[in-house]
């Protein structure tokens, strides 16, 4: 199984156009993150985690050519803002893209991309299969997806755990049960924001105890805003065993 990391950061912090900070203006090409995504690639399936408003420029630089489905963790825009672009994928494959997601997320998609769900469809809209999935294992081809529920704030979300690799975003959050699902993972990836304590995202202490305490090969943070500092300088305070992913990160399992 392979996996790269399609993007590691957040619509989170200072907006753009009013920030001077160092993170935003450095050349180093570790700390340029779009938002934050995965795809997974097996003999079976190639599928995404989360398609935010950077999906179309993700799948451009991977050069992605075919795509099976998207996983949906949780309905913020960050997450979900890119999914009118499944159409160049409708027109490639010749179907539509199916999209799994919780009840209450296939609810916001419905109501974000209406145009896509109407009766009497505008020609070249997005063509979207909704597969409503719960907390119990599902499979996309021969591939087996095993959720993992988490809160974001007061917001369900869920994480996913697939074969050795686990990956949770957008969390702050989880019961001992649900952690359980991630032990023993070669890899695993879990959302920090920041340093400082923050209402519904790990800290990076928080999300440093968790990956301790879960023992992977090696554990990533991801979802990281410019108030996190320059990469290099954040990789030197963590635990060997631990790094902030970078945009384009790819691991064999």
């Amino acid at each position: 199984m392979k996996v790269t990391v399609l993007g590691t950061g957040t619509s989170q912090g200072i907006p753009v156009v009013a920030c001077d900070c160092r993170v935003c203006k450095s050349n180093d090409i570790f700390d340029k993150r779009l938002r934050t995504s995965v795809m997974i690639e097996t003999p079976s399936a190639k599928i995404v985690i989360d398609a935010g408003p950077d999906f179309r420029q993700q799948m451009l630089r991977e050069k992605v050519k075919k795509l099976d489905a998207i996983l949906i963790t949780h309905d913020h825009k960050d997450h979900i803002g890119g999914l009118d672009d499944v159409r160049a994928f409708n027109w490639v494959q010749k179907k539509a893209m199916d999209i799994y997601a919780r009840r209450d997320v296939m609810d916001s998609i419905k109501r974000e991309f209406f145009y896509a769900f109407e009766e009497e469809r505008y020609p070249g809209v997005p063509r979207i299969n909704l597969h409503d999935i719960v907390n119990k294992p599902f499979k996309i081809n021969e591939l087996t997806i095993s959720p993992i529920e988490a809160l974001h704030h007061k917001l369900p979300v869920f994480g996913f755990r697939i074969g050795e690799f686990s990956y949770l975003t957008d969390a702050n959050k989880i019961s001992p049960e649900e952690l359980s699902k991630m032990r023993g993972s070669k890899y695993v990836i879990i959302n920090a924001l920041r340093k400082k304590k923050h209402i519904s995202h790990f800290s990076l202490k928080e999300a440093t105890d968790i990956l301790l305490n879960l023992n992977p090969e090696h554990g990533y943070i991801i979802h990281i805003s410019h108030q996190m500092g320059y990469h290099k300088e954040v990789e030197k305070i963590l635990p060997d065993n631990i790094s902030p992913a970078y945009d384009g990160l790819k691991l064999e399992i």
